[in-house]
């Protein structure tokens, strides 16, 4: 879209008819001239006013057919043109300065919009990680160097762009599966989409959001009241991004809550620079329970038909055995057929799918924090029983030797040599008596049974998202999800009591024998972090070519901190 388009086309008319006047002019005889002044003066001043009559609202109508066009261009824009001591000849300064006419331009580019228009291909292609932040330093060795700038949080409205990039919630999925009898559509189980994709739309993971004075949780989907859900997905829709992340964050404490630097909570070379006063710090944690119980509804029922056995246990039946089809059901637990499993294996495809979402968040920061300008670096950061520790959450305790299922001789032999240390592990998070996070497991639940109950009760129950649940689609006022939600739901198949016995069964088998859900996984788990702040530009202007620092990095300042330096 030109600027000309932006002109409606009444006064284009009018400045065409008074080229044209103009062009009769310079051919009229002496005799005529001044009445063709006199008509000259009219058209000029009809023209004039007819230009007045360019409306903010004019533009704005235009800029809505054309989206390239923020709107804070055009009100900035409109700000200029409408003053009431602007003189065109100001436009490069005082004297005609052509580069305090481009600082004035890079003011009208406010942050949020150079993020919005910033191309994907750049951002794959330019995305780096970028470690060094203001105020860190490198001790020594061939890079050393010293920020000579203060370090410098985030503000408000960064924190919450990347925290929409890594977690947001964005409208109702499309689910579009096949809902056929027997054909497994029913394995979905939610009705909120993110910025990340998530096996079965269970939206496992959780975010932690970590600054120099609080520690942050951004909810999930199902951990949000309905109504209020619908409100973030509506602000989210509207570009509404600090409300939105106001709305879904819940604090976990009045401070940054990290771990040692030192091994074995990470490793040496992340040492320099990790939890660094200023920076943010995203870890996210993933619940594995409600995936792992969704995931046995399909692998349990009869079409599906697999079978599971205990590998610690001499290969034995994991609970299953009525259920075998070598004694009358329908589950094939005849190895040569493909369909037996080991509870490790299935454990191991619950964890790695659950990984997914935490891959997927740590590469939209990556993405982001490109087109923001920011520094920002994924790492490896496993440490389940001590990151779980200083988030607060409520951990419970095994001896090394039933945490691993070490066999009896072997367990005999740790504890008289006094190797048996106790293991803690997450069990969820609470706080002032309210449950910020649980899994689908004791102590939150009675039994595996009632777990496994509860978990059918979110898709099929009175509320659940396949039956009176599903009114969040029609109310969230994105128009992501199906058209008739209510027709759609009403005719998909209920799980099978047949799938849904036997995987009570084999839960509480594990339960019973392991002593907690799942056997080989902590309910909660994180494996990887990641680390943004505001880059200091002088590091790598000092020990890199021009290309490792971008134009979104050399103006962030211009762009972000003008506009939100009081956020």
């Amino acid at each position: 879209m030109s600027l000309l388009s932006s002109i409606p086309q009444r006064q284009l008319t009018s400045i065409n008819n008074l080229l044209q006047k103009s062009e009769e002019q310079n051919k009229a005889p002496p005799e005529d001239a001044d009445i063709v002044a006199e008509e000259e003066l009219e058209a000029v001043n009809e023209a004039e006013e007819d230009a007045e009559k360019v409306s903010e609202e004019s533009l704005e109508e235009k800029a809505a057919e054309d989206e390239s066009i923020p709107s804070s261009v055009i009100s900035d824009s409109l700000d200029d043109t409408n003053g009431d001591d602007t003189d065109s000849s100001d436009t490069n300064g005082e004297d005609g300065n052509p580069s305090q006419a481009s600082e004035t331009e890079s003011k009208k580019t406010t942050g949020e919009s150079a993020f919005s228009s910033y191309s994907l291909l750049e951002a794959l292609r330019k995305r780096r990680s970028r470690r060094f932040s203001t105020g860190i330093e490198i001790e020594g060795g061939p890079t050393a160097y010293t920020s000579d700038r203060d370090p410098q949080p985030l503000t408000e409205t960064e924190t919450a762009l990347l925290v929409f990039a890594a977690c947001g919630i964005t409208g109702p999925p499309l689910l579009d599966w096949t809902y056929n009898e027997g054909e497994g559509g029913n394995m979905m189980a939610g009705l909120a989409g993110r910025t990340i994709s998530s096996a079965d739309a269970v939206n496992s993971m959780a975010m932690f959001v970590i600054q120099d004075d609080a520690t942050w949780l951004a909810r999930r989907p199902q951990d949000i009241p309905a109504d209020e859900l619908v409100d973030i997905m509506r602000l989210i829709a509207e570009d509404e991004f600090v409300e939105a992340w106001r709305r879904m964050r819940v604090k976990v404490a009045d401070e940054r809550c990290a771990l040692p630097v030192e091994p074995p909570y990470n490793i040496n070379a992340n040492q320099w620079s990790l939890h660094a006063e200023g920076t943010t710090y995203f870890l996210p944690v993933s619940e594995l329970t409600h995936l792992y119980i969704n995931a046995l509804f399909e692998f349990l029922r009869e079409e599906s038909g697999f079978y599971f056995v205990d590998e610690r246990r001499l290969y034995l039946p994991a609970g299953l055995s009525e259920f075998a089809k070598s004694n009358g059901g329908f589950l094939d637990d005849d190895p040569n057929n493909g369909k037996v499993m080991t509870i490790n294996y299935i454990e191991r495809l619950a964890g790695e799918a659950s990984l997914i979402e935490q891959g997927m968040a740590l590469q939209n920061l990556g993405l982001a924090c490109q087109a923001m300008g920011l520094s920002g670096f994924p790492h490896f950061t496993h440490h389940d029983e001590a990151w779980f520790e200083a988030l607060g959450f409520r951990m419970g305790e095994q001896p090394l030797t039933e945490f691993l299922s070490v066999p009896r001789i072997t367990a005999a032999l740790l504890r008289l040599r006094g190797q048996n240390p106790e293991m803690s592990y997450p069990l969820g998070l609470e706080q002032n008596s309210e449950v910020l996070l649980k899994p689908f497991c004791p102590p939150y639940y009675d039994s595996m049974g009632d777990a496994v109950r509860a978990v059918y009760e979110r898709k099929f129950g009175d509320d659940g998202i396949f039956r009176g649940g599903h009114d969040i689609v029609e109310e969230s006022e994105v128009d992501t999800g199906w058209e008739s939600p209510e027709e759609v739901t009403s005719d998909i198949p209920d799980i099978d009591e047949s799938a849904i016995d036997a995987t009570t069964a084999y839960c509480e088998y594990i339960h019973d024998r392991y002593g907690r859900f799942p056997a080989t996984y902590p309910p909660f788990h994180t494996f990887m972090g990641f680390q943004a702040g505001h880059i200091d530009e002088g590091f790598y202007e000092e020990y890199y070519r021009p290309g490792a620092l971008t134009e979104s990095h050399r103006q962030h300042r211009d762009r972000w901190h003008d506009q939100y330096e009081s956020s």
